[in-house]
């Protein structure tokens, strides 16, 4: 969902027509203002449409792949709030723009359970947790930190193979472990939809996640909160919204479009996209 500048071992190349058409790379403050004025615009939109309040949905913006300078601009142009899919990219940023006080990290791919120390030390948000063994490792990693962090619960709302996150039965049994880890303020849960041009199935996903939410708000132990939502991405937030997500991730629209698929960065095809 964001637009890359090269990286170590890998040539830039000019982006797909059809994608630089749809996202325009953004560069100056005045792009970036003018893009998340249109995302916000598509949202309070969707919500106007389901009858919701626009306050209710939190801009998650992504800069995964995105430089320093870019970031800046976003920043200048009034992001508080980043999301990263890759631990040691969002950590070499956070600490190169630590002058930024008031910009909030968000982790929001997939964690290899090594690397929890980096997250306890300086992001203020999780949103993929999926294993009781990780959940401990950040519990213990934040304890000595002396931090908390808010987390959401990752659910494999398609049943890709391609996909981390639990499966939608697997959950209810999950959250009634967590509160014996008191360093993670758990919030709610997090999907992504299936890669799909059927928004009919896209939206499914989204449907799911909702309807789990709201089961486990009625049995969920103390302290677990079940309020949000994160689902929706560039490409689908519209529909997220309309079935009642509280946070979207959007990098593309607000960044503007990769050079190059998902399989470049990422060979694995495991990386939202």
């Amino acid at each position: 969902m964001d637009n890359p500048d090269p990286i170590p071992g890998h040539a830039m190349t000019t982006p797909q027509p059809a994608d630089a058409t749809r996202y325009p790379r953004a560069e100056s403050v005045d792009d970036f203002r003018h893009n998340l004025a249109a995302v916000r615009a598509r949202i309070a939109a969707a919500c106007g449409r389901a009858g919701r309040d626009a306050a209710g949905v939190r801009l998650l913006p992504v800069s995964k792949t995105v430089d320093e300078a870019r970031i800046r601009n976003a920043y200048a142009a009034g992001c508080r709030e980043l999301g990263e899919n890759k631990v040691q990219e969002a950590q070499a940023k956070a600490e190169a723009m630590a002058d930024l006080a008031d910009l909030r990290w968000a982790v929001i791919g997939h964690l290899q359970t090594n690397k929890a120390r980096a997250v306890a030390r300086f992001a203020a948000e999780f949103q993929a947790l999926d294993r009781l063994r990780l959940a401990a490792e950040l519990d213990r990693r934040l304890q000595a930190e002396g931090r908390a962090l808010d987390v959401l619960v990752q659910v494999n709302t398609s049943g890709e193979a391609s996909k981390y996150g639990l499966a939608p039965d697997q959950v209810a049994a999950f959250v009634r472990e967590l509160p014996a880890f008191q360093s993670l303020r758990v919030r709610g849960l997090m999907t992504l939809a299936a890669l799909s041009e059927d928004s009919a199935r896209v939206r499914a996903c989204f449907v799911l996640l909702r309807g789990l939410r709201d089961r486990l708000r009625e049995e969920a132990p103390d302290g677990i909160g079940m309020d949000e939502l994160s689902m929706g991405m560039s490409g689908d937030f519209e529909l997220a919204v309309e079935e009642g997500a509280t946070i979207v991730r959007v990098g593309q629209a607000i960044f503007g479009a990769r050079a190059l698929p998902d399989s470049h960065y990422w060979p694995s095809g495991r990386e939202p996209a």
